[in-house]
């Protein structure tokens, strides 16, 4: 398979062709297109989806052999605070334990097992609230209650066992295996890409979770590939490209896909789109673009008109000089996806990042995260970053606080999960199959899937 062939047929404008029109350009990271080649076209198995097997093997075999988000560098500021992440059966105490050092614990007491945080906070020391067994944040058994009858406990070998613990970008991962190989290397091209977004200059400023009544896969699907867009976001058309989204899967890199889709065009499948209505669209639904009207000359093009208006109030609301902010970075979808579960976007127009769990040991359930991550001021100062705040299964996104347009898109696409979940129950099919192009990120990340399993 070629690069010719898999694009031909795309709709234009391309990405690219958008790109080359930008009145400030995007950066070179984002000149690049790698469109996937030589992958398999084969259905992929539905079990995955929904089988208690299946379920068990992951945790094994993906849970507890990648890295894995557990939460923003600015979470933990002082020596004690401390928060708890947990993935199914496993709970760990991310902890700073020094200026320069965060670790994670296992969260359970070595006398007989009891969790020894259940939320997060800031202290010196981690108490079981059964017996009282204490060790101080070194990890190291500081006090056994009437130590008298533990003499032939050996005190060397009661240390807090712990999961790795690695930074990029203002976030901290863990991995569970000791053996692991370094994150550094995990995240493959990441760090290079993300050079131009600099997320460790960021902070959470508002992150909301809600449990989706679908597989975990199945959430973050929905979420990285544009296909679905005119049918589950028909509103969107006027101002957005669905279509000829770029699609990037680049050889031998195992764990990182991306997409690339720009706004304040319409849909190439859309007709009869005026720049003007495409500017009118976009400020109907993204508040963003509120406040005074936005006019347009005889022939001059939404695009350009928007990221000025971007640009304005993006340097307004974070202090900071976004005069030289690229078309793109003040309006596109710049969306990665890091394997297994965390979806980074770059740029500063959607400064959103998705995390993906299950909910607890159901394969039929999972936590669904939004963090909106955005720009410190000029000093590295920001305000307290955002607490979670959890949405029962009855709520909508949009009853939630600060995610703005994100939380239509995402009520939308939630009603499908449900549908796609129940689907599958009943479905003769044995697989789903997917588009070459427009669901090849899907694929990439079942071939990396696939290899873990086969472990």
């Amino acid at each position: 398979m070629t690069k010719l062939n898999i694009l031909k047929g795309r709709p234009e404008p391309s990405v690219q062709t958008v790109f080359a029109a930008d009145v400030i350009a995007p950066p070179a990271v984002m000149l690049d297109e790698s469109p996937p080649e030589g992958m398999s076209t084969d259905d992929i198995s539905i079990e995955r989806y929904f089988s208690k097997e299946w379920h068990n093997q992951e945790i094994e075999k993906v849970w507890r052999k990648t890295w894995q988000l557990a939460c923003r560098v600015e979470e933990l500021p002082n020596v004690g605070d401390h928060l708890v992440y947990e993935i199914v059966h496993d709970s760990l105490i991310v902890v700073r334990t020094a200026a320069n050092e965060i670790r994670a614990y296992i969260n359970a007491c070595l006398h007989r097992g009891t969790l020894l945080r259940t939320t997060g906070g800031c202290v010196q020391q981690f108490r079981c609230p059964f017996h009282g067994f204490t060790w101080d944040l070194q990890g190291k058994l500081t006090h056994i209650p009437q130590d008298w009858d533990f003499e032939h406990v050996d005190r060397s070998k009661m240390t807090l066992p712990e999961a790795k613990v690695g930074l990029w970008g203002g976030f901290v991962f863990v991995n569970f295996d000791p053996d692991c190989e370094p994150l550094e290397t995990y995240l493959e091209i990441l760090p290079e890409h993300f050079k131009a977004f600099a997320l460790e200059d960021r902070y959470k400023a508002t992150h909301v979770a809600k449990v989706l009544p679908c597989n975990w896969k199945l959430g973050m699907e929905a979420f990285i590939e544009s296909y679905h867009v005119p049918y589950a976001h028909p509103q969107v058309t006027a101002y957005y490209g669905d279509s000829n989204t770029q699609y990037d899967i680049w050889p031998g890199v195992r764990h990182v896909s991306r997409m690339l889709a720009v706004q304040g065009v319409p849909s190439p499948d859309a007709q009869n789109v005026t720049p003007q209505k495409t500017v009118d669209h976009i400020r109907r639904d993204v508040p963003f673009y509120g406040g005074k009207p936005i006019e347009l000359e005889e022939g001059e093009p939404a695009r350009a008109k928007l990221a000025q208006r971007a640009r304005e109030k993006i340097g307004r609301a974070s202090g900071r000089d976004m005069a030289n902010l690229s078309d793109s970075e003040a309006l596109d979808l710049i969306e990665y996806l890091l394997f297994p579960n965390m979806v980074p976007w770059g740029g500063q127009a959607l400064p959103i990042c998705y995390r993906f769990r299950p909910y607890g040991d159901d394969p039929e359930r999972c936590i669904m995260e939004i963090m909106l991550l955005f720009s410190k001021a000029e000093d590295g100062s920001h305000p307290p970053p955002a607490q979670i705040q959890w949405l029962n299964e009855d709520q909508k996104w949009a009853d939630a606080e600060g995610l703005g347009s994100a939380a239509m898109v995402a009520d939308q696409d939630t009603n499908n999960l449900m549908r796609i979940q129940k689907g599958l129950r009943t479905t003769r099919k044995p697989g789903i199959t997917l588009a070459r192009y427009q669901e090849s990120r899907i694929r990439h990340f079942h071939n990396t899937l696939d290899d873990y399993m086969a472990k």
